[in-house]
């Protein structure tokens, strides 16, 4: 039996173990690529190793704005909800897969995506490929996540301290997308 290429889940993933599962009995792969994405608060200081602030005293973040100067749609995000239509969205995914799997010399991936209610530093994604090279491995790791941002049917809403918003498409990740000849559908 073949291990899935999809999984549409609310639980965690544990990395080591899907890339072990990935390449298992697979003398042939030479390299394994992954993009893991998170859920970020974008309104927390970055660090420096262990928990020391990069950014100076709050009191001197007012001459570049702060946190403020982030923009609007910036703010800190408290919780993420990912919703997504069974059956569809595996499918959609599958369709990612099988083109990846066209277009670059790759022997396997697999996909996790999480769903439901999600917390900063929670992990939202995983994208594995297995190749005989590095390049053709992150290539469809790169081509896959550029797919998985613009044409995967899901639905993420992001709760700040304004509130809870629904999340529009990017024109950045449309871009992305367009860079392997592909036209977004979300304009």
């Amino acid at each position: 039996m073949t291990a899935a290429r999809v999984s549409i889940q609310t639980n965690d993933f544990n990395v080591a173990a899907e890339i072990a599962a990935l390449r298992a009995r697979d003398a042939r792969v030479g390299a394994v690529c992954s993009f893991i994405g998170t859920v970020r608060d974008r309104n927390s200081a970055p660090t420096l190793g262990t928990g020391v602030s990069s950014l100076p005293p709050a009191r001197a973040l007012a001459p570049w704005g702060g946190p403020a100067a982030l923009g609007a749609g910036m703010e800190g995000v408290s919780a993420m909800e990912l919703e997504h239509y069974p059956g569809m969205t595996e499918q959609a995914i599958e369709g990612m897969i099988d083109e990846a799997l066209q277009r670059f010399d790759i022997y396997a991936a697999r996909v996790i995506h999480r769903v439901g209610l999600l917390q900063p530093l929670d992990q939202i994604v995983l994208v594995a490929v297995t190749s005989a090279h590095r390049g053709q491995s992150f290539q469809a790791c790169e081509f896959l996540m550029d797919y998985l941002k613009t044409q995967a049917p899901f639905w993420k809403k992001e709760t700040t301290p304004q509130g809870a918003r629904w999340v529009d498409a990017r024109v950045s990740d449309d871009e992305a997308l367009a860079r392997w000849g592909i036209s977004a559908r979300n304009a």
